[in-house]
């Protein structure tokens, strides 16, 4: 029975062993050893983006309109006033404008251009310009101006169409004419546009008249023929010959009367238009030795003068010109006809050609032409070519 223990025993020992040997087979068939020299598969990282935000779509915008350019004048530290049409300001007195802009610049009284003996002053600031004027005069009255500059790079240019003008006044108790060098002023009465007469005051409230020097008398000023602008003077709409003589302005404040510069009118009766001339020959063509005739003519407003002018053939040679001159009014409604006639005597073979004929008057000048051809001698044989 011992033996038989020992043998079950035994065979118990040897199958619990193969039991074992199989496991550990099928456990190394599922996980088999990585090679010494393999290496593991990276996995590249993308990097993290920051999606983009959409445009946003807003309406076009118009561009900004240039910021309004205005004058004010100083009153005080801190105390200022914008200024309108016109201004005043006590003369002794000191004048200080400030405009809005960079940069701006100004203009001033044709005397202040000429000679400001150091009072006036201008400076640009950082948002405005300034005009300075110290112990004003009476003399200083008229237009000052301050204009935007329009800069590109170094190159700037005047904003005409946005410039501020103010007219001041410079109220003198002992001058009340803006003085003058001139004790007599030559002035053309130009039927083609209106005369001003400068009689500029220094005060406002002056009352000024107009007067005539020979015969002595006051000349109406209705508005319409004659009127009067403070700033201007008188204006004469539209001259006329019995406009012309010597004219004179007088100004009266308070107690005081005083005469301004006299202005010597002249009437000229100016064109609406350059002349417009005919010109016609007495024969397109002519014979030599016979006399020929171009006549140039206008026909024009009265009073109005043509200047007339010739280019010829004969100019080559220093053939000289000879002209006959004419003026005649034609009857009714103030017209003339201007003439003048080229006399050509005993014609030459260096006549023939073209004849121009320039008139002109003070508004310009106008040309016209004509041709003449010089034929043989009337009566004169062509001889005949030899024969052989």
């Amino acid at each position: 029975m011992k033996w038989r223990l020992v043998l079950n025993i035994f065979l118990l020992t040897v199958l619990l062993l193969e039991s074992g040997l199989c496991q550990k087979k099928d456990a190394g068939e599922k996980k088999p050893k990585a090679k010494p020299n393999a290496q593991k598969p990276t996995v590249k990282k993308l990097p993290k983006t920051t999606p983009k935000p959409r445009a946003r779509v807003t309406p076009t915008q118009a561009p900004a309109s240039p910021a309004q350019v205005s004058l004010t004048q100083v009153l005080d530290k801190g105390k200022f006033q914008r200024v309108g049409d016109t201004l005043s300001v006590p003369a002794g007195g000191m004048l200080e404008l400030r405009c809005k802009g960079k940069p701006v610049q100004w203009a001033v009284p044709s005397y202040l251009e000429e000679d400001d003996e150091g009072r006036l002053r201008t400076i640009q600031h950082e948002r405005y310009g300034a005009l300075i004027l110290s112990n004003a005069t009476g003399a200083d009255t008229g237009e000052y101006t301050c204009y935007p500059m329009y800069c590109e790079d170094s190159d700037c240019r005047k904003e005409y169409d946005r410039a501020v003008k103010v007219f001041i006044f410079f109220p003198d108790p002992q001058e009340l004419f803006v003085p003058s060098s001139e004790y007599y002023e030559m002035v053309q009465l130009r039927t083609n546009r209106p005369t001003v007469l400068p009689c500029q005051v220094t005060n406002p409230q002056a009352s000024v008249t107009l007067h005539r020097e020979f015969p002595p008398e006051e000349l109406k000023v209705d508005g319409t023929e004659i009127s009067f602008d403070v700033k201007r003077g008188f204006t004469i709409h539209r001259p006329r010959p019995h406009h012309a003589g010597s004219v004179y302005c007088v100004a009266s404040h308070g107690d005081l009367r005083q005469s301004s510069t006299k202005y010597v009118l002249i009437y000229v009766n100016y064109p609406v238009s350059p002349p417009s001339p005919v010109i016609q020959a007495s024969s397109s063509s002519v014979n030599l030795g016979q006399n020929l005739q171009v006549t140039c003519s206008v026909l024009g407003e009265a009073d109005v003068a043509i200047d007339f002018t010739w280019e010829y053939p004969g100019q080559k040679i220093g053939r000289p010109l000879y002209t006959q001159d004419s003026v005649h009014p034609l009857g009714g409604g103030g017209r003339q006809q201007s003439e003048t006639i080229l006399l050509v005597d005993e014609v030459r073979e260096v006549d023939g050609g073209t004849y121009t004929c320039t008139a002109q008057n003070l508004e310009g000048s106008r040309s016209v032409s004509t041709s003449v051809t010089v034929l043989p001698a009337s009566g004169a044989t062509t001889p005949r070519p030899r024969t052989p």
